[in-house]
């Protein structure tokens, strides 16, 4: 299964990006293709934020624009939303304990045990962070797309 990451998501929702259109291709192909693939909680949150800061885009988009858009991903048949479980501790805390994760890191370390958890493939991200976790594997869907 493929899961992705925030960045990818706010560059296939924002116009002004100019990663939008490869972005858009390739989140499209998951939403209307037959495959599963899954977005993790913690980056439908972080898109939220993202796309409705007023310092990071000008202007922003606004909420009820934002939130249809996670609606749309949602209705997609084949999406899974990655969530924890009762063994997400155990597995959060050697991820973070392995790699000697600490600060905004943290936040990269809870995604990757998610999908460590659910047996995601491959984590779709611009983000080079997620490369320091093992057990997926980290593909930037938008070089060569």
């Amino acid at each position: 299964m493929i899961a992705v990451d925030t960045n990818i998501l706010v560059y296939a929702h924002r116009e002004d990006s100019p990663f939008h259109k490869a972005a858009l291709a390739r989140v499209t192909e998951l939403a209307e293709g037959s495959s599963n693939w899954a977005i993790p909680w913690p980056c439908l949150h972080e898109f939220l934020a993202i796309v409705t800061h007023s310092r990071i885009y000008v202007p922003p988009t606004p909420l009820e624009r934002a939130t249809e858009q996670v609606d749309a991903w949602l209705g997609s048949p084949t999406v899974a939303l990655l969530t924890e479980s009762a063994t997400h501790w155990a597995t959060l805390r050697a991820m973070l304990l392995e790699g000697r994760i600490s600060g905004p890191r943290v936040h990269d370390a809870r995604v990757a045990a998610l999908c460590r958890q659910h047996g995601v493939r491959q984590l779709w991200s611009a983000d080079r962070d997620f490369s320091r976790f093992a057990g997926f594997s980290v593909v930037n869907p938008l070089i060569d797309s």
